[in-house]
């Protein structure tokens, strides 16, 4: 067999070594951090469930999820460990100053987008005014006038053949 015919064979057999050995380093570093924690860390689970460590066991951690609620979790089943300041922002709602945050801080409302704070407050609801109480007279006038103006023919046979509150086939009277 010649060189050519072997390449394709050689570049796959080493893309999946680079695969496989980026995998293998990211399991290593999650089973270093799950073997680092100790009793009173925060950690988050892979489920996104925040808790404090209490006991740590060789497969198993005991876990307080809430003040005495206790439940024992799988080591796999911890997703991060967090650090004090990160653990007490997150569940606790400290602000603290010194937590480093990627990216930008995005605000809760648009109010720190708009350049006034002291700007007019615009009110879209609607207003009873004179102004709009005379239109809204002269519309029902207006459509009173076409009303009576333009005869309206029924058609007997149409009338007679289905009535106003009939039920097509299939409709129950429930409602």
């Amino acid at each position: 067999m010649s060189l050519v015919t072997l390449l394709p064979f050689i570049v796959l057999i080493g893309a999946m070594f680079l695969m496989t050995r980026s995998a293998k380093k990211k399991q290593q570093a999650a089973a270093q951090m799950r073997n680092e924690m100790q009793p009173g860390t925060g950690v988050r689970t892979i489920g996104g469930m925040y808790a404090t460590v209490k006991e740590v066991h060789d497969d198993t951690v005991l876990l307080e999820v809430a003040p005495a609620v206790h439940a024992v979790y799988a080591k796999n089943s911890i997703g991060a460990v967090l650090t004090d300041a990160e653990y007490n922002h997150i569940v606790h709602g400290d602000e603290e100053e010194d937590i480093e945050v990627d990216g930008a801080v995005v605000p809760d409302d648009a109010s720190s987008l708009t350049g006034d704070d002291d700007a007019a407050k615009i009110d879209l609801g609607k207003k009873d005014g004179p102004d709009d109480a005379e239109a809204d007279a002269e519309a029902d006038a207006t459509a009173d006038v076409k009303a009576d103006a333009e005869p309206t023919t029924v058609d007997a046979d149409a009338a007679k053949a289905e009535p106003k509150d009939a039920k097509a086939d299939g409709e129950s009277g429930a409602k």
